[in-house]
């Protein structure tokens, strides 16, 4: 049987809460589960004393038993300090689709375009004065 570590959504449409929950892997979300060891509540601000509670002892304990915890609660216990997460790296995350690149250098040639009419218009005026 492998236990996770995850959350268990509680509350009201538009107002969620969840419980951290010891679980088998198997169950539904919000199903049966083996153990509540906290509490996330994501309506509190960020750095709010009651956003988040975590039973460190427990899940120490069920950690040293082998559950393992998901992405999002591994997040909670590396800020408590109890596991560590490894940053991801995606490089490629915050950069720009084809289309949106294909539109930033059409921009771009616009702008060039209209700077070097501006350009030609201004010198054109004064290249007719000095001939005359």
């Amino acid at each position: 049987m492998a236990v996770k570590i995850r959350l268990a959504r509680g509350g009201s449409k538009r107002r969620p809460y969840y419980h951290i929950v010891i679980a088998d892997e198997r169950t539904p979300r919000d199903g049966r589960y083996i153990e509540r060891v906290g509490h996330w509540d994501p309506m509190q601000p960020k750095d709010g004393e009651n956003r988040v509670a975590l039973n460190e002892e427990r899940i120490k304990t069920w950690m040293d038993h082998g559950a393992i915890p998901t992405d999002r609660v591994l997040r909670f216990l590396d800020e408590a300090g109890l596991a560590k997460r490894a940053p991801r790296k995606n490089p490629k995350k915050g950069e720009p689709g084809t289309k949106a690149k294909e539109r930033a250098e059409e921009q771009r040639q616009r702008e060039e375009d209209a700077k070097a009419a501006a350009a030609e218009a201004s010198s054109a005026p004064a290249e007719e004065t000095a001939a005359e």
